[in-house]
């Protein structure tokens, strides 16, 4: 009659048991990560998808024969680990929420005894016991709320990071370009002093030029060619510092040819106070920092909630030797010792630490948005002052040659004047070099690009177009 009566209870048991999630062994393997990793390139077909889909458009061969800022930084947010290392943790955060809706289990006990000296037809009690908690005071909600604020804030930093992998990767770029502009320039100056030189060497010869005017151009030519030696050492390096910002080996570049147009071609209008305060108040990370506030004011709720105690159901049965005996009692927490003063008082304090991060957190992005702009202003204006000296230097090159051929100069004279355009155009690359630096550090700082399609970013989001079934 026991096994009978127990028969349902055992039934429940055994159908919990089989819904259980079950541990599946997935080891890190460093050796075969690393062969991954070295076997990536730019020609892989789902890269090839994932950069068409998202730019809209479709590409007649692949990989294509130049890559700008645009199609590398969807390379970036393909590869890079970091953006992979950001939507495992908003996952993390996500997976939150199912546990914070949670509802608790009911508890089942049995209790089996047997009377030895008993004379009744059976000498058998067993009590049985069902408890079900039952929460109040919206407990289950504030924990859902709090979870959910966390998601967000766990969401809102991949665009951060998105940001940060944008801006490693154009930094990158910048070098290469500084890197391969400067070496072209400096090899047009070099030719240009060679030349001078000869010629001077020439008149020296003829007894017509001091030693002391050629050792200085003999020395400003050395100095010259130990510069250009520089910019092309720096070309490899900058080159693997653009693999490393793509999430690829060095080797995947190999061939492989870059469009600077990013930094070529003019800039956007530069934002205005309105979009800078737009900027202030929808970064990421500004977003996140409010996130992370409205989960510490729903734990604040929760732990308020806590000092109600919640309600136990107990249901019971009892077979007294022979006797079925039903019924039903009721149980709750009694606040006589404590009313859950302690975490409240923590919750209140982590929401007051919370609201200071995020003024701390906000001066800090006004400082850098304040900071860019300046800097940003500096640069353009300094660019802007170069270029009419530049034009000048160009014509006056081109008065000197119409001279040197009516033979009113000699030819030192117009090399001269080929050697300070040559000089005012390292100068200009430097200002402009400056002018691009600036523009970057103003982007991250309103984390809103100045060359870039404004969607570009939200690619790299969940509510974008995150990849899916990447070969890793």
């Amino acid at each position: 009659m026991f096994a009978r009566r127990q028969f349902p209870f055992l039934c429940a048991a055994f159908l919990a048991l089989a819904g259980c999630a079950r541990f599946e062994s997935r080891p890190l393997e460093p050796a075969k990560n690393l062969d991954r990793f070295e076997q990536r390139t730019l020609a892989e077909t789902q890269l090839r998808a994932f950069v068409e889909t998202n730019l809209h458009r479709t590409f007649l061969e692949w990989p294509p024969a130049e890559w700008n800022l645009e199609t590398l930084t969807l390379t970036a947010f393909f590869f890079h680990p970091d953006l992979d290392a950001a939507r495992a943790r908003w996952a993390v955060a996500d997976a939150g929420k199912v546990t914070a809706g949670q509802r608790p289990n009911p508890t089942l006990s049995v209790t089996p005894a047997y009377n030895s000296t008993s004379a009744m037809a059976s000498p058998w009690l067993v009590t049985a016991n069902l408890d079900l908690p039952i929460e109040t005071t919206g407990k289950r909600g504030y924990r859902l709320a709090q979870a959910q604020h966390l998601s967000t804030a766990a969401r809102l930093g991949i665009a951060t990071t998105a940001w940060e992998v944008r801006a490693r990767l154009r930094r990158a770029l910048l070098e290469l370009w500084t890197s391969q502009q400067s070496a072209t320039l400096l090899e047009r100056q070099l030719a240009t002093q060679e030349n001078l030189v000869s010629l001077l060497e020439g008149q020296l010869a003829a007894g017509a030029l001091a030693r002391t005017d050629v050792a200085r151009e003999r020395i400003a030519l050395e100095q010259t060619r130990i510069a250009l030696a520089d910019a092309r050492t720096r070309a490899a390096p900058a080159r693997t510092q653009l693999a490393a910002a793509l999430g690829l080996p060095a080797r995947a570049l190999d061939d492989v040819k870059v469009s600077f147009d990013a930094f070529t071609t003019r800039l956007r209008e530069f934002p205005t106070a309105e979009a800078r305060r737009r900027a202030l108040l929808n970064r990421s990370d500004v977003l996140a920092a409010l996130a992370e506030y409205a989960a510490t004011e729903s734990a604040l709720q929760l732990e308020i909630a806590k000092q109600y105690p919640d309600v136990h159901v107990n249901p019971g049965y009892e077979f007294d030797q022979g006797d079925s005996k039903w019924g039903v009692g009721i149980g709750i927490d009694l606040p006589v010792l404590n009313r859950n003063r302690g975490p409240i008082a923590e919750a209140e304090a982590r929401r007051r630490e919370s609201a200071a991060k995020f003024n701390a957190l906000q001066v800090r992005v006004l400082g850098e948005i304040e900071t860019a702009t300046a800097g940003f202003n500096a640069a353009r204006a300094q660019y802007a002052a170069a270029a009419p000296l530049f034009d000048q230097l160009r014509q006056q090159e081109q008065q000197t040659q119409a001279m040197l051929a009516a033979g009113a100069l000699s030819r030192p004279e117009l090399v001269s004047v080929q050697l300070q355009r040559a000089t005012s155009e390292l100068a200009r690359l430097d200002t402009a070099i400056k002018l691009q630096q600036a523009a970057g550090q103003l982007e991250d700082a309103l984390q809103s690009p100045l060359n870039l399609s404004d969607s570009m970013l939200r690619i790299a989001t969940p509510d974008g177009n995150p990849k899916k079934g990447q070969s890793k």
